[in-house]
């Protein structure tokens, strides 16, 4: 059996692009799932994978996370990572569901769970709003929180791989990647008919993006923008061959203590750090030449 990939929310469960995924775990909050019944579901994931890798957004309510630690606790296990990502929650979707792709191939379950650190480099995140006023989590000036008072005011918030702010309407869409993308948008509002939509009628096409995916927007998603009416959106790898091309090509090192395989500079299972003169950046390597031209074929 592959190594299960977990989520915090059904809602973070994305189709993929070609339905060879394996569906992804959902652990349950507190306040719907008893201790006992979260880690029997837990330890019987552990017992039909071996491994399993849970991926939840950095701002998930503190008593949630919490739970994720005792659970692991509860069983002892080494083979649990816990994985915070400093993404929106759509683009942690994304991502969960890239390391689902990932799972069926022949990745070792530490190298797996030490992709997302990989991946989440190369995932383009952010929102149109029509507010920052409370928005937190990225870094906006005094300017733009005064000018979202104006009536028919707009904003892109890019939250990775740089945060970024670039008004809507009259200016130039921000840069995107530079190498063949999907976008995932999710709406906190209906697209009114008639009107242009800036995501996917502006964006999508100066990005280049191959396919563009509806879904609906995570509920963390109106906490983590600071408002419900967000327009989310994440581009990313759709290609699993590519994905895997990626993380192959980085120079692959041996956990001090747990033994697992792992890139990067810490180990995802039980954080030991990698001991060596050298330490890697978050892409760990320069990619070979066939990645560099998959990523930048369009």
């Amino acid at each position: 059996m592959p190594t299960a990939i977990a989520v915090t929310s059904p809602d973070l469960v994305l189709v993929p692009p070609d339905g060879q995924a394996p569906a992804a775990a959902v652990l349950r909050p507190p306040d719907a799932q008893p201790l006992d019944e979260a880690v029997a579901q837990t330890a019987a994931l552990l017992d039909r994978c071996g491994y399993v890798v849970a991926l939840y957004p950095d701002a998930l309510p503190g008593p949630y996370a919490r739970r994720l630690h005792t659970v692991r606790s509860v069983l002892e296990s080494d083979r649990m990572a816990l994985l915070p990502i400093a993404l929106p929650p759509l683009a942690v979707a994304v991502l969960a569901r890239q390391l689902r792709q990932l799972s069926v191939s022949d990745l070792s379950p530490g190298v797996l769970a030490c992709a997302a650190r990989l991946l989440a480099h190369y995932i383009h995140a952010g929102a149109q709003l029509d507010s920052v006023a409370g928005l937190d989590r990225v870094e906006v000036g005094l300017g733009p929180h005064v000018k979202s008072w104006l009536p028919g005011t707009r904003f892109a918030v890019l939250a990775g791989p740089e945060p970024r702010l670039v008004p809507v309407g009259g200016a130039e869409p921000p840069d995107g990647p530079g190498f063949a993308t999907a976008l995932a948008v999710a709406r906190g509002r209906p697209r009114r008919p008639g009107h242009e939509d800036w995501v996917t009628d502006v964006l999508a096409p100066a990005w280049r993006v191959q396919a563009v995916q509806e879904t609906a927007l995570p509920a963390e998603s109106a906490r983590w923008w600071g408002t419900r009416k967000a327009v989310e959106f994440a581009a990313a790898i759709p290609d699993a061959t590519v994905l895997y091309q990626l993380v192959a090509s980085v120079r692959r090192e041996e956990c001090r203590w747990c033994d697992l395989e792992l890139i990067g500079d810490r180990c995802a299972f039980c954080s030991a750090a990698v001991e060596r003169a050298e330490q890697p950046g978050a892409r760990a390597a320069a990619l070979a030449p066939s990645v560099r031209a998959a990523l930048t074929s369009r």
